[in-house]
């Protein structure tokens, strides 16, 4: 097949996997000034990528259990999602009705280390399972162009692609690269497997030095699934209509770790008031308040003063930031409820909005967020045997409730 030469936006190589596509090539007319550039081909059609195949979920009992069988198995399904109460400390077996056919490889920008390991991973998956479709963003094939020329590329206009096309996520870095996904994902997110770089991190259960091993587990369905809770928030004015921003109107955002509303760089308190399923809650005269997920304790929240939640258990938090009543204390909600965050006549300033640490919009006096449970949760990949390592992580990286060791120990060498 013979391609045309152009300067592209994003670059999308096709494979060697067993589905016969149609690729097409757009020429982007380009000035004398625009042709020192390098070129790159560039494919706009990805609707010619194959769908996710379906997938089977069964809930997977503690090894106490009595009959140890016990488990359930729901419909094949492109889609996991999760309902009110449905995934209370339980743990899911996943099934592939047919093997993986693409997969998304997202990785901390800017370190050299994340860079090295995402060719590795990138080229033995292409070399091992050439039957996988491997995509990565943008800019990243942009920058690995010589090294990765068999990846595929969706463009940013195109993100509903994701949804649609990627079989399992693998992430290379910290925690904030796994909220980077859920930010790509706006519904139904698939199986994310997270591989830390040596740091420690609180979603990050797999080494990189082990990847081959992990993801040939992934690949067979060998693994366990934690549904990670989202929520689900969208930003009105005063006319009950949904915020615009540069004239385009903000959709439902998904959050994985916690939606603020903040003074942001005002030096005044904002008042904020507070609403649950309509009703009156409270007034908040605060920095700000944060309404976070289970996942998201540990997060702001927690340097905010709120309690650490275990990431199975579905509730929604309500934490104020520096409230000028000391009485005011964090606040857990059952999963069901709709919370609604006012902005109050007395502000003096608009408050921002931000989501996973993006700012999404300003609020004036009058307009509203509402919060609510999402059902587009993050499945998170764990260690099969060992299930969800929370007990551990807050001792090793929270230091929880340690005591202070004597320091006359350590020099004398008993500790």
């Amino acid at each position: 097949m013979s391609f045309r030469r152009a300067i592209p936006l994003f670059k999308l190589f096709t494979n060697t996997a067993n589905y016969n596509r149609r690729v097409l090539c757009h020429t982007i007319p380009f000035s004398n000034s625009q042709k020192h550039f390098i070129n790159f081909r560039y494919y706009s059609n990805t609707k010619e990528l194959p769908d996710k195949v379906e997938l089977l979920l069964s809930k997977i009992g503690k090894k106490s259990d009595i009959p140890q069988m016990s488990t359930t198995t729901e419909r094949a399904s492109t889609e996991i999602k999760e309902i009110f109460g449905s995934t209370y400390g339980v743990n899911y077996q996943l099934r592939w009705t047919e093997p993986p056919r693409s997969v998304l490889i997202v990785k901390k920008p800017f370190t050299e280390s994340t860079d090295k390991a995402l060719l590795e991973i990138a080229n033995w998956l292409h070399e091992s399972h050439p039957n996988i479709n491997v995509i990565v963003e943008p800019e990243v094939a942009k920058k690995f162009e010589n090294e990765l020329p068999y990846v595929y590329v969706i463009p940013q206009e195109c993100e509903d692609e994701y949804s649609r096309i990627v079989d399992f996520v693998v992430t290379i870095g910290g925690d904030g690269t796994i909220l980077h996904v859920s930010s790509l994902f706006n519904r139904c997110v698939p199986p994310v497997i997270s591989f830390s770089m040596g740091t420690l991190g609180f979603l990050l259960p797999f080494h990189v030095q082990h990847y081959k091993s992990a993801l040939e587990d992934v690949i067979k369905g060998s693994v366990s699934l934690l549904l990670r809770m989202r929520l689900s928030c969208s930003m009105w004015n005063t006319e009950g209509k949904r915020i615009s921003n540069d004239g385009i109107e903000i959709g439902d955002l998904q959050s994985m770790n916690e939606v603020n509303l903040h003074r942001g760089r005002y030096p005044h308190l904002t008042a904020i008031e507070c609403f649950v399923d309509g009703q009156f809650l409270t007034d908040a005269v605060a920095d700000g308040l944060i309404i976070g997920t289970p996942t998201g304790s540990t997060a702001y929240s927690l340097s905010a003063g709120g309690p650490i939640i275990h990431p199975s258990v579905q509730s929604l938090i309500i934490t104020p930031i520096c409230p000028r009543s000391l009485s005011f204390r964090p606040v857990l909600l059952p999963p069901n409820v709709k919370i609604q965050l006012r902005i109050g006549e007395e502000s003096r300033a608009p408050t921002e909005v931000t989501v996973d640490g993006r700012v999404i919009c300003m609020l004036d006096k009058g307009e509203w967020l509402e919060v609510q449970m999402s059902p587009y949760p993050i499945p998170c990949v764990n260690r099969i045997d060992e299930g969800v390592d929370w007990v551990k992580d807050i001792n090793d990286l929270l230091k929880w409730n340690q005591n202070f060791v004597n320091k006359q120990l350590l020099i004398h060498g008993f500790v």
